[in-house]
This record gives structure tokens, sequence and C-alpha cells, in this order.
């Protein structure tokens, strides 16, 4: 007898592919606002085809690969031709290359994600995930025509998309959603993603960026804090193992 619960989330995952699809064809008609938010709808959708695949137990290697072509189209290149078409393309000929270096960074995140989910690796994100870095870029055309009207502070685009590319491929560790609420770890989180999403749809065009931009600063941050604490704790040792060395000559001379 034939499956069909893989069309319910195979749904989400089409609908996804078929925003990032039409955030292009808007960007290039010059609906940039348009494309952002379709790019958003796309998010959603992402979202949403995940769980409805583990709620339905539909997931399988085939949905994966599509997810995985529909996240490219969506948050790899459709952030970039929108980012392109909204202000790159009047930085003279070399506007292109910041497009370019973001989607091949997400291809790198995409491909990367797919090998560890194949050895079923569980937690955090390796590397900032695409979607997010793709909220980044279109919540920030966003808010900006939200406060001025236009895009403002171009170089402040540009700096992110190259930032953003540079952590979708590094080894920054990032929160996943939790699929439950078994842990206090992951209740805690569901509690934080509940809160701030209530906060964001009191005024999303204003709202979404800042969270966003939150996530992905405390991420960094957080890096930052584990790379201290290892090189505090790896010179304590090399201290203890000076002191173990000096004490054991001292010995054997008496």
């Amino acid at each position: 007898m034939p499956n069909y619960r893989g069309i319910f989330p195979g749904t989400f995952t089409m609908g996804n592919m078929l925003c990032g699809f039409l955030a292009i064809l808007e960007s290039f008609e010059g609906n940039v606002i348009t494309a952002c938010w379709l790019v958003m709808v796309a998010v959603l959708l992402d979202l949403l085809d995940g769980k409805a695949a583990r709620l339905t137990g539909a997931t399988s290697a085939l949905g994966g690969q599509l997810d995985s072509f529909s996240d490219f189209l969506s948050f790899g290149l459709a952030p970039g031709i929108v980012a392109y078409n909204a202000q790159l393309s009047q930085m003279s000929k070399w506007g292109w290359l910041l497009p370019a270096l973001f989607f091949m960074a997400a291809a790198f995140r995409l491909a990367r994600f797919n090998l560890l989910a194949q050895e079923d690796e569980k937690g955090d994100y390796m590397g900032l995930p695409v979607p997010v870095a793709a909220t980044a870029i279109v919540t920030y055309i966003i808010a900006s025509h939200q406060f001025w009207g236009e895009l403002r502070y171009e170089e402040v685009l540009v700096s992110m998309i190259a930032v953003l590319a540079i952590l979708m491929v590094s080894n920054i560790q990032y929160d996943s959603i939790p699929d439950n609420i078994s842990t206090p770890r992951n209740r805690f989180r569901l509690a934080v993603i509940l809160v701030c999403s209530v906060i964001i749809v009191i005024h999303p065009r204003l709202l979404l960026f800042p969270f966003c931009a939150a996530f992905i600063l405390f991420g960094i941050a957080r890096e930052a804090y584990r790379l201290v604490t290892r090189a505090g704790h790896m010179r304590m040792g090399k201290s203890q193992m000076s002191a173990d060395s000096e004490e054991k000559t001292t010995d054997d001379t008496e």
C-alpha cells in the first residue's frame, strides 16, 4: 500500500522552494521588500517541513535532499540576489562578488550539514544555519526601509554578508530548536523562543533584525568564552605539569 505520509512535509518543502524562486523574480522586478518577505515565508515553511516530517514519521533521504535543494535556492541564492538588486549592483563591476561568496558558503554549510545528519549528529548546529544567515540579510533590508524608506548604511550590509559567509563555514556552535521538553535546558530554550516570538509579532518589520542579530552575536560570544576558558585550562594544566616535573626533579636530587 502506498505511503502518503511524505506528502504533507513535502508540500512545505516545495512551498519553500517556490518562495525562493518568486523572491528572485520579485527582486529583479524591483520589488525588493516583497522579495524579502517571500524569503521570510520560506524560512517559516522550512521550519514547518522538518517538524511535520518528524511528527508524521516521514523522514527520508529523499526528503532531506529536497530540503537541501530548497534551502540552497531560498536561503543561499535568493538573499544574495535580493541584496544585489537592492544595492550591490551599484558597487561597480565587483558587486556580484559578495553574493557569490554568500551562496558558495551556503552550499558548503548545507553539504556539511547533510554529512553530519547521515552520522546522526544531534544537538547544536556547527556553523551558522543558512536560514538564519538569510534572515539577517532580508530583515536588515526590511528594517532599513521601515526606518528610512530606503536602504541606508550599505557598508553595514556589505560587511554583514561577508561576516555571515564566514560564520556559515566556521565551527561555531549555534543552538537548534529542541524537538521535546524532556530536559530543563530544552524547556528553557523553548520558553525563550516563545517569548521572543511574541515580542517580534508586535512589530516584525523593526524587531526581526535585532533579534536575529542578537542570536548570531550570542553564538560568537559564547564561542569566544569557550576558547578563553579552554586556553585558561590548558595553561593551568601546563603549569601543573611543570610544577610536578620540578617536584620530581627535586626528589630525585635528594
